[in-house]
């Protein structure tokens, strides 16, 4: 009888603690996110979701608005480069990691540096376009947090 009512409790608590422990987060909707919260700043985001978008990135546009940016986002974490091919202005890049933290930045990259690449040395799932001079003038620093708002 005391073996019985051990196994009892024991599947009890088994139950408890599946349903108190937190649950992982779900997968993020990316395709909604509509600003980056990095460095005190919200910046508006136009998202690079498939190959062909990332491909395009930036290239071929005149300009830039100040606390606006391209966010290329990866279905998986890697050391992705990036150039500037076909770019009209001069910007900064920001890798991020899947912990959500600043891993590498390319400050006031020149369009004439293609084919020059810029590449990090840790893995990186997203990776955020903004002004140049943003990074500076914010103070972004690596290990920085960064927050996705829908």
């Amino acid at each position: 009888m005391q073996n019985k009512f051990s196994i009892f409790i024991l599947v009890v608590f088994l139950f408890l603690g599946f349903f108190l422990i937190k649950q992982p987060v779900k997968n993020l909707n990316l395709e909604n996110i509509k600003f980056v919260n990095i460095a005190g700043q919200n910046v508006q985001v136009d998202l690079a979701l498939t190959p062909e978008a990332q491909a395009q990135g930036l290239s071929g546009r005149k300009s830039l608005e100040k606390n606006k940016g391209m966010l290329f986002v990866f279905s998986k974490s890697d050391k992705y480069a990036f150039w500037m091919k076909d770019m009209n202005f001069s910007i900064d890049m920001i890798w991020i990691g899947e912990n959500m933290q600043v891993i590498y930045i390319k400050e006031n990259a020149l369009p004439s540096s293609y084919p020059e690449t810029y590449e990090p040395s840790g893995n990186a799932k997203y990776i955020l376009e903004v002004v140049s001079g943003f990074s500076k003038k914010n103070n972004l620093k690596i290990g920085d947090k960064v927050e996705f708002v829908y």
